[in-house]
């Protein structure tokens, strides 16, 4: 089986690989008996696997990961995975409409310095499938997918800083809001959206190479 190595452990937390880099090295492996062994933090996996999937070679390449000692999110990633335990595996791919992957944990939060987001609140309406989960003022909506069950999004929303999170299960979150900004897997976006989704795409799947 061959294996390409892809070592992206140089970025910073908060930093994402260039699409340029990945995709020279993504679409140089070739076969479906290839795997890819991302070292890296969260990002950096999540960003091979969307190249994968643009270029429409999931689930026939694989993909094993090594995570980042130290890094709390690749912990807790590598936990839920159950990173270097059992056989190879095809997991749930939970994509938003912009092209990007979300592993660990996404966030919709009001635009502006990123320090003071979490104190400010702005104006949503949200779905989690049928379900409204926002409509009005709110601080922010948590994403996270779920991966003890198959194509599914644990989704929070905080209305007033400080306050617990009203949680909820489904298959994919639409968002309508006044300019927010959106973080995935600890990497802000590069721009203010007033809409967003994620979705668990029950069409696709991902190999993991434990």
């Amino acid at each position: 089986m061959p294996v390409v190595p892809f070592d992206l452990r140089g970025l910073a937390p908060g930093q994402g690989p260039s699409r340029r880099h990945v995709a020279s090295v993504v679409d140089a492996a070739s076969g479906q008996d290839t795997t890819i062994a991302v070292a890296g933090r969260v990002p950096a996996l999540a960003a091979v696997l969307a190249r994968l999937w643009k270029t429409d070679r999931l689930p026939g390449v694989a993909v094993a990961w090594e995570p980042v000692d130290g890094d709390r999110d690749c912990s807790g990633l590598a936990r839920d995975l159950g990173l270097g335990t059992g056989e190879p595996r095809e997991l749930s791919l939970v994509r938003d409409d912009h092209g990007g992957v979300l592993l660990h944990h996404g966030r919709v939060e009001a635009a502006g310095e990123p320090r003071r987001a979490l104190a400010r609140r702005f104006g949503a309406q949200a779905h989690h499938d049928s379900t409204k989960i926002a409509d009005g003022q709110i601080t922010r909506i948590e994403v996270r997918p779920r991966w003890d069950v198959a194509d599914e999004l644990s989704v929070g929303v905080v209305t007033v800083p400080l306050r617990p999170l009203r949680r909820s299960t489904g298959r994919a979150v639409q968002i309508a809001c006044d300019p927010a900004r959106v973080v995935r897997d600890g990497v802000p976006l590069d721009r203010d959206v007033v809409r967003w989704t994620w979705y668990a795409d029950d069409r696709v799947r991902w190999r993991l190479q434990p």
